[in-house]
């Protein structure tokens, strides 16, 4: 065997070495450096109680469901607006049936207790 046959190898494993030790250098010099969180006075001038990025209560959930249902509501209703002359009573009937899918929706997250806060 002669050097020349192995000449590929070594260049793409000198390239191989060359770009790890560059990524290396490249995260060192671009990282973040990590400081404790300082949070001082805010919105009322009152010492915060709790973290800013801390979790929201459980009892949000539901609320929250139930505005991503009404969201989704508005995303379905513009449209038909739009069509709703050319396709006639055929998309009255069904949105009134998509309405009425969303109060059983609603119906169903009051009798759960979704809009209860004790």
């Amino acid at each position: 065997m002669q050097t020349s046959d192995w000449q590929p190898v070594l260049v793409l494993l000198v390239l191989v070495v060359a770009g790890v030790v560059l990524l290396h250098a490249l995260s060192i010099t671009v990282r973040a450096v990590r400081e404790p969180l300082h949070t001082g006075p805010f919105s009322g001038g009152l010492e915060p109680r709790e973290h800013p990025l801390s979790r929201f209560h459980v009892r949000w959930y539901p609320v929250t469901m139930v505005f991503l249902a009404f969201d989704m509501e508005m995303l379905f209703m513009y449209p038909w607006t739009k069509v709703v002359s050319a396709v006639g009573t055929t998309a009255v009937v069904e949105m009134f049936l998509f309405l009425g899918v969303l109060l059983a929706g609603v119906g169903y997250a009051w009798r759960e207790g979704a809009f209860r806060w004790s």
